[in-house]
């Protein structure tokens, strides 16, 4: 029978120190699951100290005034000289046309109406994904998701973890250790995802809409999430047609990056692969059904 844990603020702290111990692999899957609930078990990366100044030289003995006054004359001249081509230099870039920067969309609200189209036109998605942590490392996957309210990442090996939400709850299952933790969806800041109807200025706070070189970036801001506000970006083509990647900045600033490839939009999938096992009666039966069904 698999193991049933509840967590909250406390436990997902806990849960963190338990995934500091666990492999490489397993580390990387804790560091999505904290993305997604606030907490990141590792430091964040120190900015490299800057090289100490050099110590002042000692000054050149003097010599005599005539040298002095000559080698003076001859420093205010070429001081003089440095300005005037510095001037223009000045002059001559006021003419020169400026560099282009990236471009804004034109309409910020129709770059979301084209978003929220895009996005309520799933029923099912299923491709793959590459995680890419706060400290750099990678791990890949299978995504599938159901509207509403069902998702799931199966982790390569050799991660034994898996994360599935069937609408109302999130189970961090471990196939290894045959246990499961479980979390409110609520407490994630992916939960717009999952909804029915999408509308991302009703659902979230948008701060910014732009053009990336690759695409348009759409930039939010979920402040319910548990721990404090998340930031999350979101990562399209520059047609809108497809989510490439999206960006979850947690309230302690750590950044983990969501890369999505080989996505299928309206692709039939088997509805017990987002089965939780509360422990209910109920819920033992569905699970033989399941696993007689899976020989």
């Amino acid at each position: 029978m698999i193991g049933r844990r509840i967590r909250t603020a406390g436990s997902v702290f806990a849960a963190g120190l338990w995934l500091a111990t666990a492999n490489p692999a397993e580390a990387q899957v804790g560091a999505f699951i904290d993305s997604l609930f606030g907490h990141k078990e590792e430091p964040a990366p120190q900015p490299e100290a800057a090289p100490a100044p050099a110590p002042p030289k000692k000054a050149a003995p003097k010599k005599d005034a005539a040298k002095d006054a000559k080698a003076s004359a001859k420093s205010a001249k070429a001081a003089e000289k440095a300005e005037h081509k510095a001037t223009e230099s000045k002059v001559a870039a006021v003419g020169a046309p400026a560099a282009v920067a990236p471009a804004e969309p034109a309409d910020a609200a129709t770059v979301l109406a084209q978003a929220n189209a895009y996005f309520n036109g799933i029923n099912t998605l299923t491709g793959s994904f590459m995680q890419i942590g706060a400290d750099g490392r990678r791990i890949g996957g299978k995504l599938t998701l159901a509207k509403p309210g069902r998702l799931r990442f199966d982790y390569d090996q050799p991660s034994p973890l898996e994360v599935v939400a069937d609408g109302t709850s999130v189970a961090v299952r471990d196939r290894k250790l045959n246990t499961q933790d479980l979390y409110f969806i609520a407490q994630t800041p992916l939960k717009f995802l999952l909804r029915e109807k999408i509308d991302l200025a009703r659902d979230l706070t948008v701060t910014d809409v732009a053009n990336d070189p690759t695409g348009v970036r759409i930039s939010l801001e979920d402040r319910a999430t548990l721990g404090g506000t998340s930031k999350i970006q979101l990562f399209f083509d520059a047609e809108l047609k497809t989510l490439s990647q999206w960006r979850i900045t947690d309230p302690q600033g750590y950044i983990t990056t969501v890369t999505l490839s080989n996505l299928q939009k309206g692709k039939s999938v088997d509805g017990s692969l987002f089965f939780i096992n509360y422990g209910r009666a109920e819920d033992k039966a569905m699970q033989q059904q399941i696993q007689q069904s899976q020989q």
